[in-house]
């Protein structure tokens, strides 16, 4: 009965990976796809290529997810509030997607561990939430801000004899660069948090000790949230490329190199899981607010927010509600 069960929450962890990578794939590519820097089809290509790519070039990230948020009992109760959590990740996923609202897959999966965790009665880490999850939603956007504020910033002033046309061209190029680390980067966070849970759910289910990764929950992570990439998320390309501000390619190269350089600090040099899709929309505030603060569709922004601060709970409510429903089959 728990290898069935293992089984099934492991399924599930790669049903919230594959809409972790279509609803995230304009995380990567939406400013360069909008500038015309790439074709849609060649930026999906790419960016589920280096989203393979780094899904292998970090665990601190899979190790905070596995061990630093809940803390479920051994066993079948465990292993249904983990497919619970999954399950509210992946409807919160989906419903966002559906709105054209580019929410963070990352913190609709911690809301549905601590929501399955509070309707089991079981233990949840409050000092890892705090310091994994809560500081970070909170100082990633704000450093997005700032840091896309300051690249653009000295790109416009380092640029600013050079003829207009050819510096566009030119940022056109370095977009396919800043997009490929984007997704690189994706990979690094957003895999390495499925990881993460798979090996929940294996130590759960007694089927692991330790926080090893195994080869197959690597390559066969990497490869799905790929394929999900690769299916793309074109509601939520048209939210950040259009709809908050107008970007041409110096903007959106300075927005994704930005992001970017957040999500290596953030993974590979401490391990927080951080929202790929809160970092990149703060960069592009940032770089829009160097053209003038008008030039940023604040409501557009506003309702993007809303739909942050939503995320954590509504994934939460939904995780508790399918753990009440499924529990007394157990």
């Amino acid at each position: 009965m728990d290898l069935l069960a293992v089984v099934v929450v492991v399924a599930l962890a790669m049903g919230f990976n594959y809409t972790n990578g279509f609803h995230d794939a304009a995380n990567a590519i939406a400013t360069s796809v909008s500038t015309r820097a790439l074709t849609p089809r060649i930026a999906l290509v790419m960016a589920a290529v280096f989203n393979l790519f780094g899904a292998f070039i970090g665990t601190k990230v899979a190790s905070t997810v596995g061990s630093g948020i809940i803390d479920p009992p051994s066993g079948i109760v465990g292993l249904i509030i983990v497919g619970s959590a999954l399950v509210g990740a992946t409807a919160w996923n989906l419903l966002t997607w559906w709105k054209g609202l580019p929410s963070s897959s990352s913190h609709a999966l911690f809301g549905g561990m601590i929501g399955a965790s509070l309707a089991a009665g079981t233990t949840v880490l409050w000092q890892g939430v705090l310091d994994k999850i809560v500081i970070p939603m909170v100082l990633s956007p704000v450093i997005g801000l700032i840091l896309g504020y300051f690249v653009m910033a000295a790109i416009l002033w380092v640029f600013r004899r050079r003829h207009p046309g050819r510096a566009t061209r030119g940022f056109r190029y370095a977009q396919t660069l800043s997009a490929a680390a984007m997704a690189l980067g994706h990979g690094l966070q957003d895999a390495g948090k499925t990881m993460g849970i798979i090996v929940l759910a294996l130590t759960v289910g007694g089927y692991q000790k330790g926080s090893s990764i195994a080869l197959w929950v690597k390559i066969s992570t990497a490869l799905i949230i790929s394929a999900g990439t690769y299916s793309g998320g074109w509601r939520i390309m048209r939210t950040l490329g259009r709809k908050i501000i107008h970007l041409d390619p110096p903007q959106g190269f300075a927005a994704e190199a930005s992001g970017a350089s957040i999500l290596y600090v953030a993974g590979l040099g401490f391990g927080v899981p951080i929202s790929t899709t809160h970092t990149i929309t703060a960069t592009i505030m940032g770089v829009g607010a160097t053209k003038r603060l008008s030039a940023v569709r604040w409501g557009v922004a506003k309702n993007i927010v809303t739909g942050w601060v939503l995320t954590l709970p509504g994934a939460a409510v939904v995780a508790a509600l399918v753990y009440a429903l499924t529990i007394p089959f157990h």
